[in-house]
């Protein structure tokens, strides 16, 4: 092929040939490898944005959780006992349940008894009259397994004691076998922080809060809620919530309720009464001058203990009649 080259006057001059085209040839061995080495040493393409992100949570407890095992032990749920000389500060076995329930969540957290042993069976004489009774003390160990997001679940384990004083002797293995279970549960629990009693080893116990409704500031970090929940869009910080929570325990009882509770309890055996009497007397720290407990019950915590204690009683007098 030709091409004819303009003069500068525009005639036209003899054609001279065109520049050969390069040919396509396919690329070599060489070119081949050096182009895969340069593609394998860009950075991988970005994934492309979908329109539902699915959201990547941390693992372990949420900020929420972290924040109700780091806050100070509610001075309000604290009880103290007389021991020896002196007065000891405490947490119930139920007040405990409520917090792991309240913070873990009711599938979040389980309890195995895993050991138990009666050490201790004796006669002995009971109360200001001197009647002939047993004296029994129990150990056990108990494991508790938390749910932390997906973490492991985290087991702990605790051994406590527990000592029953009846005329009944089985009266008095019941009481030993199940307080012992129950302080295990609680040392157990306690190494999850303060709510569970952790504050009440500092002999100081510079994080327990003053008194219900009192605690503000550093002493309540994160405010206390009756349960932990997931924070909504919007919703203010627990730092501004509305004023501290009375206790529920302490809320006093209605006429009404009062007296359904003191008809369940006439319509009790007497071997049924006396025993819910004495450990009544013995749980709520009952003065001995005092001849009856029926003007002691009035809060809502007297009303829960006589209704868990009116089942365990029925669940073993069941077992007993099978």
């Amino acid at each position: 092929m030709t091409v004819a080259a303009p003069s500068a006057n525009g005639a036209s001059t003899t054609s001279r040939p065109a520049p050969p085209r390069p040919s396509q040839r396919p690329p070599s061995a060489l070119e081949l490898i050096r182009s895969t080495d340069r593609a394998e040493a860009l950075p991988p393409a970005a994934p492309e944005a979908t329109s539902a992100a699915v959201p990547v949570h941390p693992p372990g407890f949420s900020p929420e959780q972290l924040a109700a095992l780091s806050a100070p032990l509610d001075r309000a749920n604290v009880r103290q006992r007389e021991q020896g000389r002196s007065r000891v500060s405490y947490l119930e076995g139920w007040q405990v349940i409520a917090e792991a329930n309240r913070i873990f969540g009711f599938d979040g957290w389980q309890r195995q008894t895993i050991a138990v042993r009666c050490v201790a069976q004796a006669e002995r004489m009971i109360g200001r009259d001197q009647k002939p009774g047993w004296g029994v003390t129990y150990t056990a160990r108990v494991r508790v397994t938390v749910t932390a997001g997906s973490l492991t679940p985290l087991v702990r384990e605790g051994s406590g004691a527990g000592h029953g004083i009846d005329v009944d002797l089985g009266q008095a293995h019941e009481s030993a076998l199940k307080e012992a279970e129950t302080d295990a549960m609680k040392r157990a629990l306690m190494t999850f922080g303060n709510p569970f009693g952790l504050a009440l080893y500092d002999k100081a116990q510079r994080q327990v809060s003053s008194a219900a409704g009192q605690g503000e500031g550093a002493q309540r970090p994160g405010g206390q809620q009756p349960y932990v929940s997931r924070a909504a869009a919007g919703a203010p910080s627990p730092t501004t919530a509305s004023p501290a929570l009375v206790d529920p325990g302490q809320q006093a009882l209605d006429a009404d309720t009062i007296q359904r509770l003191h008809s369940s309890l006439r319509a009790l055996p007497r071997p049924r009464l006396e025993s819910l009497t004495r450990a009544f007397r013995k749980r709520f720290q009952v003065p001995e001058e005092a001849v009856t407990i029926a003007d002691r019950i009035n809060q809502k915590c007297h009303h829960d203990w006589i209704e868990a204690f009116l089942v365990s009683h029925r669940d073993v007098r069941q077992v007993e009649q099978q």
